[in-house]
């Protein structure tokens, strides 16, 4: 007693086939138009947060400098004597800040001066755009606004 099932052979062979190519190009076209709509949002999101995180670090270095300030009686000459003592400041009680901090989001050093044109001392970014002036994320990023 021999039963054939053709049938149900045929069927068990067209579900062990797997995807066709037509198949596999629909996904990879429906990722790609997601990946589209999706990455140029998500680029844009990281340079604003990039403008916000050097907004901090300029606060951070601000206050660094006033301590500095306060304990050696000057601002430092640059921002490399929040770091290390290299000018021999009289009651340099650092560092203030870690080297790291020294650098922008970009990978620029922060521009510093002083006197600054906008009170005791100026630290500023130029953004991403790394040129003076810029809207959006190219703004620069400063210590007096």
């Amino acid at each position: 007693m021999n039963i054939v099932h053709k049938p149900l052979d045929r069927t068990l062979a067209r579900r062990q086939r797997g995807f066709t190519l037509v198949e596999l190009l629909l996904v990879l076209v429906i990722l790609a138009l997601i990946a589209g709509l999706v990455l140029p949002s998500i680029i844009g999101q990281a340079e604003g947060a990039k403008a916000k995180s050097a907004s901090s670090q300029i606060s951070r270095l601000s206050m660094a400098v006033e301590t500095y300030y306060l304990d050696t009686g000057n601002t430092p000459e640059r921002l490399d004597d929040l770091v290390s003592n290299s000018g021999d400041a009289a009651g340099w009680n650092g560092p203030y800040v870690k080297q790291t901090l020294l650098k922008d989001p970009w990978g620029r050093d922060y521009q510093y001066e002083s006197p600054g044109q906008h009170g005791e001392f100026d630290i500023y970014s130029f953004g991403a755009d790394g040129q003076a002036g810029g809207e959006g994320t190219d703004a620069d990023v400063t210590s007096w606004e």
